[in-house]
């Protein structure tokens, strides 16, 4: 009988632009509570995915360093994750490129994200935009990952990854990369715009009033929700009710995650009242979690040494369990070890 694989759980997020109340919700405030779950997580600044579109250096390496920050500021412990960015540990590029011999050509035309992102204009955009859901595969399949937290568009992603790891596990004959499962959970792991409720909240989306930013004060964070777009109608008593009201149901998700509760009761406690009492009830929700997470944030961009430290340690901590992992695929693929 074969051994069920170590439960391990990866995900990674693109350093690009500021991290959003989105990124928060979706993904930093699970990672921070994963780590009292009893299961090893590996967290990862995902820089090798950002250049696939063109990224000005100096800015990356801030933008690397902020969301760094941010992580640790929303709870992420480098002491009980392992926290790095992605082009310090050389599995990823290695493994990427064995995967991109595995993984199919229809596979990848098949990526709604790559359609979205290139648009009329896929003949233009790099090849690393296009082949990137294979280095996708490799972050997660470097350590084994059983588990990937993810939001509801990078399901394909993970869909895909085990795909490529059956195909690989298939071709050989082995039983050596875990199908991981994809984790998506709770309220609000999707948030959405606050200027059009039918689209994701984006730290690239043009228009700052979109999106709360979790560098942005509590004056700034007042007033997006107060210009936030909704409708006329009172808030009803419940979900369902909302179903053909985007902007509405977006703010009533956000509460709900921000103060841990189920948005029926949210909708218990203002049904039939106006937006004019809801928003600002939600700003000081919104103020009373992220005010702190920005300001921590301060305190470790004050030191970006500290912070290449620590990326550093983890990147260590990360080659140690991908290293092997990408060592025994190549060798399974038949090529020479020593050196």
């Amino acid at each position: 009988m074969t051994q069920a694989p170590t439960p391990r759980v990866f995900s990674g997020i693109q350093p690009s632009g500021h991290l959003t109340l989105g990124n928060y919700l979706g993904a930093l405030k699970r990672f921070a509570e994963r780590q009292d779950q009893g299961v090893e997580t590996v967290y990862c600044l995902v820089d090798l995915h950002a250049i696939t579109v063109w990224q000005d250096p100096d800015a990356l390496r801030q933008q690397t360093r902020e969301a760094a920050a941010a992580f640790m500021a929303a709870g992420i412990d480098p002491q009980r994750s392992i926290l790095f960015n992605q082009s310090q540990v050389p599995a990823h590029a290695e493994l990427a490129w064995l995967l991109n011999c595995v993984a199919r050509l229809g596979w990848m035309n098949r990526m709604t994200q790559f359609k979205d992102k290139a648009g009329k204009n896929s003949e233009a955009v790099s090849l690393g935009l296009y082949a990137y859901p294979a280095l996708m595969a490799a972050d997660i399949l470097a350590y084994h990952a059983t588990h990937v937290p993810v939001g509801e568009d990078q399901k394909q992603h993970v869909e895909l990854t085990r795909d490529i790891a059956a195909k690989f596990n298939h071709d050989y004959g082995v039983d050596f990369f875990p199908l991981p499962e994809p984790v998506i959970e709770g309220p609000a792991t999707r948030v959405m715009s606050l200027r059009d409720g039918s689209k994701k909240m984006s730290k690239s989306d043009p228009s700052d009033a979109s999106r709360i930013n979790l560098t942005d004060d509590a004056d700034t964070i007042a007033q997006k929700f107060r210009k936030a777009r909704t409708d006329a109608e009172p808030l009803p008593g419940d979900m369902d009710a909302l179903k053909d009201r985007p902007e509405a149901r977006n703010l009533v998700n956000i509460y709900a995650a921000l103060a841990n509760e189920a948005p029926a009761g949210v909708l218990a406690r203002f049904e039939g009242q106006g937006f004019g009492t809801f928003k600002p009830a939600l700003a000081d929700v919104a103020v009373s979690v992220l005010g702190p997470i920005s300001g921590r944030m301060a305190e470790f961009l004050a030191d970006p040494a500290e912070i290449d430290r620590i990326l550093g340690q983890g990147a260590e901590k990360a080659e140690a369990i991908s290293a092997p992992i990408t060592a025994r695929a190549r060798e399974i693929m038949g090529m020479i070890l020593s050196r």
